[in-house]
């Protein structure tokens, strides 16, 4: 074992986001590694690359990018959590003009990135997510929040509904560019779908420069660009419609010259 995989690899990640599948792959794939999980809080940024807490991690974005690799992994929406007989519950989704006479939570948490935070903000603002959703079940308000966040929060006495033009949450993986080690290349590869005997570079996973192709010849003429060459099987002679061969221009007896 090498003295890099003699350590865990530290992933990790904020609420909402669920690294499960990708963690039971590097299970299978790297044995001898063992990957040990991080919870961070929501609004952590990247502190937890940058203070060598972790070697990799699943944040929110956008975040402050310097000295960051970043693949952008999905986009989420957003949801207004309910009680169960409030109004909302009795309609299939809302816009953010529907809340403009409701108290709307905003918790210290929060991950939305509003322009204009919606409705009647709260006289206090709640310590975090979970703690704002008890908060709506005691009818002091609402929450608009990602829905992963939602579904975290869980409670029977609850419902969500989509708000179709609240900011969606952007959800990315992100490490330190300058320890872009083996085991991190194998985690973003994971990632990205990549299978075990893959040979793709780093540089293709993350956001960094395009790779200089000034000495890169282009393709042949009659060749697209990407694909083989088109080969030709054996010497046959290219035939005419119905199966007979055509016989090539020029060819067959000499014309006899006018005497």
């Amino acid at each position: 074992m090498n003295e890099e995989s003699a350590q865990a690899f530290r992933l990790a990640y904020v609420p909402g986001v669920t690294p499960t599948k990708w963690v039971r792959v590097w299970i299978e794939r790297m044995p001898d590694v063992p990957i040990e999980l991080v919870p961070v809080e929501p609004t952590a940024g990247a502190a937890p690359l940058r203070d060598g807490t972790a070697d990799i991690a699943l944040l929110r974005l956008p975040l402050e990018r310097d000295g960051l690799s970043v693949i952008n992994l999905y986009t989420e929406a957003s949801v207004v959590v309910v009680p169960k007989e409030h109004a909302i519950a009795a309609v299939d989704s809302i816009s953010v003009a529907d809340l403009a006479d409701e108290t709307v939570l905003h918790p210290l948490d929060d991950v939305l990135d509003w322009a204009t935070f919606p409705g009647e903000e709260a006289f206090e603002r709640p310590a975090d997510t979970e703690t704002a959703i008890s908060h709506v079940a005691s009818e002091v308000g609402v929450l608009v929040t990602p829905q992963s966040l939602a579904r975290l929060h869980h409670r029977k006495d609850l419902t969500y509904r989509p708000v179709t033009d609240a900011p969606a949450s952007q959800v990315g993986l992100v490490w330190m560019t300058e320890n872009t080690t083996d085991l991190v290349d194998t985690f973003v590869g994971i990632v990205r779908g990549r299978t075990a005997n893959s040979s793709r570079g780093r540089q293709q996973d993350s956001e960094t420069p395009a790779e200089n192709t000034k000495d890169r010849k282009g393709p042949r003429r009659g060749e697209r660009q990407g694909s083989q060459p088109r080969r030709v099987v054996g010497d046959k002679k290219p035939k005419a419609r119905g199966g007979k061969a055509t016989r090539p221009k020029g060819s067959g007896r000499p014309r006899k010259g006018r005497g």
